[in-house]
């Protein structure tokens, strides 16, 4: 380990907290090697078991009709565009059947703000899915869409989050997290949610007893103490409520956006933010690797850097790849990455059940 930095490393590799000061030391390294020993060995403590985990799912976007601006995002129409798409419900039936016919239990459902869908038409979608398909698990509405749904309907949070539940809604995604600090939401988003908004909204479905993800975009704007000031808020969320399964992050993808003039991270600042997280969310149990900005090897590079799942094989993602990023791998080509890392694949649900024989 590197002298610089390894009374850190061992500290949280002896599962004693890190402090806000201390991540910060960790994310300016350039010991990536230090860091992602640190990270496996962690892991290794968490995670003792020979499985590494994997789910079936599939992005639907159900509309990219969108009232807020991001900077970042290829993938949103303006209300009036002429691109603009509602998916009809057939439609989107059939993409979860098609789901379902491949093993999958989950949809992960988001879209963008549409400015005229009412509380009762995201009710009667969910009640409608789980008509149809009982058995399969709603991932639905990033927090920005919560919070949009708030606003339309004027009710309370508590009210919009009970009555989704009440409606079929599973568990909560991270998305539209980005970087957890205001000056860096309002420079590259208008019309949208800010950090103590987001982080409420975690909080109130934990309480009504859901689950949901954490996420991190990161790799455009923010600086270096902005990532662990993120990780900071989330952890001390978990703190309170327990209620993340798991931490993803990713790369800004900047092709087709108003931000591409942004150099991409590359592989090294995806594996070292990675690491950096397991090392300091002490209290996230699952990190999930994100082949889908960062492709099959760094994607199997990355159970070596503090992810202990190989997350979806995601029969369709669109937010992304509107940003130019492809990567498409087979249900066999995840599990041959878990399998020459040294592990038996498992297929997980959205709560890190195993749901596949043993």
């Amino acid at each position: 380990m590197s002298s610089a930095i390894s009374p850190l490393l061992e500290k949280a590799v002896a599962g004693r907290r890190l402090t806000f000061d201390e991540g910060v030391r960790l994310i300016e390294s350039h010991d990536l090697i230090a860091l992602g020993e640190a990270a496996d060995a962690v892991t290794r403590r968490l995670h003792p078991e020979p499985f590494r985990t994997f789910n079936i799912d599939r992005n639907i976007n159900y509309t990219n009709a969108c009232t807020a601006v991001c900077d970042f995002c290829a993938f949103y129409r303006p209300p009036k565009h002429d691109e603009v798409y509602v998916l009809p419900r057939d439609v989107l039936l059939q993409k979860i059947q098609e789901t379902v016919d491949v093993g999958g239990d989950q949809i992960l459902m988001q879209g963008g703000l549409h400015p005229t869908l009412t509380l009762e038409w995201y009710e009667e979608l969910l009640r409608d899915i789980k008509r149809h398909f009982p058995q399969v698990n709603i991932h639905g509405f990033s927090p920005p869409e919560i919070h949009h749904f708030t606003k339309i309907s004027k009710r309370s949070l508590r009210e919009v989050l009970e009555r989704l539940k009440a409606a079929g809604l599973g568990s909560l995604p991270g998305g539209g997290g980005e970087i957890l600090v205001d000056r860096v939401r309002n420079e590259i988003t208008r019309g949208k949610v800010l950090t103590d908004d987001w982080l409420n909204i975690h909080r109130v479905w934990h309480e009504l007893g859901g689950k949901s993800t954490a996420t991190m975009m990161f790799g455009h704007i923010e600086t270096l103490s902005e990532r662990i000031e993120h990780l900071e808020r989330l952890r001390e969320l978990q703190d309170e409520t327990g209620g993340f399964t798991a931490f993803i992050c990713w790369t800004f993808q900047p092709e087709h956006t108003a931000m591409a003039h942004v150099a991409p991270a590359g592989a090294f600042e995806y594996l070292k933010t990675q690491a950096v997280a397991r090392l300091y969310l002490d209290n996230v149990p699952n990190i999930q690797s994100s082949w889908v900005t960062q492709g099959e090897q760094i994607g199997q590079i990355a159970l070596f850097y503090g992810a202990n799942d190989m997350g979806s094989l995601m029969l369709e993602e669109n937010v992304v790849s509107s940003a130019g990023t492809v990567h498409h791998l087979s249900l066999e080509s995840i599990k041959r990455c878990i399998r020459e890392a040294g592990y038996i694949p498992r297929q997980r649900n959205v709560f890190y059940e195993y749901i596949d024989a043993a």
